[in-house]
C-alpha cells in the first residue's frame, strides 16, 4: 500500500484554474504543481490500488508511471480536432487488462473531475474484429448476458451497463436477437458517479476497488468473448 490518504485539495483546485487558462504559458509556469499535485497523487493511488486490484483478478495492470503506466498523459491529442486547447482538463487512470496496448483494451476506469468523479469497468470502442466477438458472443448466449444485465451488485453500484451505439442492427445481425440493443453498441461499461468529495478520503481506494468487483461480471463476459483470462 501506499501512503495514499486522499486527493489533496489543490488537485481539483489545479484542474480549474486549468480549464480558465489552458495554455502553454500558464501549464508551462505551472507545471511542477501539476508534477506535484497531480501526477504524484494519481502515482500514490495506483500504488494504492495495485494489491486491491490483484484480488480481483491478477490479469490488469497497475503501474503508477506518468509515461507509460496507469495514468493517462494530460496532453491532448489536436491533430484531427477543430478544438485545439492543448490539455485535458481532468485527470485520468486505467487499469489496463495485460494483453491490451491502448485505451481500447478491456479495462477498469477512474476519471477525475471537478464535480465529477466516475469509476467502473468496461471496454472502449474496441476494434472491429473484438467488437465482432462481442456483439457475437451477446447473441449467442443471452442467457449469460442477461445476468450481466441483471447482476444486483452491478446495478446497485453503477447506472448498469451502457454505452454509445448505431442505430441500425450491426451487418450480419437480424435485429430479432434478444438483446438487440446491447448488439449495437460500440462501447460497453458499467460506471459510477460521485462527488468529487469521494476522493478526499483515504478510503477512497476501498470504494474504487468494491466498485470493481461489483462490475467482474461485465469484465468476464467480455473477456470470454474476447478469449482473454479474467
Amino acid at each position: 500500500m501506499s501512503d495514499f490518504k486522499g486527493l489533496p485539495p489543490d488537485f481539483f483546485k489545479f484542474f480549474k484554474e486549468l480549464s480558465a487558462n489552458n495554455n502553454r504559458e500558464w501549464f508551462t509556469a505551472n507545471k511542477p504543481r501539476y508534477q506535484d499535485v497531480v501526477v504524484g497523487s494519481l502515482s500514490d493511488f495506483i500504488i494504492d490500488m495495485a494489491p486491491r486490484l490483484a484480488k480481483i483478478s491478477e490479469h490488469y495492470n497497475a503501474d503508477p508511471r506518468s509515461n507509460g503506466g496507469s495514468m493517462f498523459r494530460i496532453y491532448r491529442d489536436v491533430r484531427f480536432s477543430k478544438d485545439k486547447r492543448p490539455y485535458k482538463e481532468h485527470g485520468a487512470v486505467q487499469f489496463r487488462h495485460l494483453r491490451g496496448k491502448d485505451a481500447h483494451a478491456p479495462g477498469f476506469y477512474v476519471h477525475f473531475e471537478p464535480g465529477n468523479v466516475v469509476f467502473g469497468g468496461g471496454i472502449w470502442k474496441p476494434p472491429a474484429p473484438e467488437l465482432l466477438k462481442i456483439r457475437t458472443a451477446i447473441a449467442k448466449d443471452p442467457a449469460g448476458w442477461s445476468r450481466v444485465r441483471n447482476n444486483k451488485a452491478l446495478n446497485d453500484l453503477t447506472d448498469g451497463v451502457m454505452g454509445d451505439g448505431i442505430t441500425r442492427p450491426p451487418k450480419g445481425f437480424s435485429g430479432d436477437e434478444k438483446h438487440i440493443e446491447d448488439i449495437k453498441r460500440q462501447t460497453f461499461f458499467a460506471m459510477r458517479h460521485e462527488k468529487d468529495a469521494i476522493t478526499r478520503s483515504p478510503d477512497f481506494p476501498a470504494e474504487v476497488a468494491r466498485t470493481f468487483k461489483a462490475v467482474t461480471p461485465l469484465m468476464k463476459f467480455i473477456c470470454k468473448a474476447l478469449d482473454v483470462p479474467f
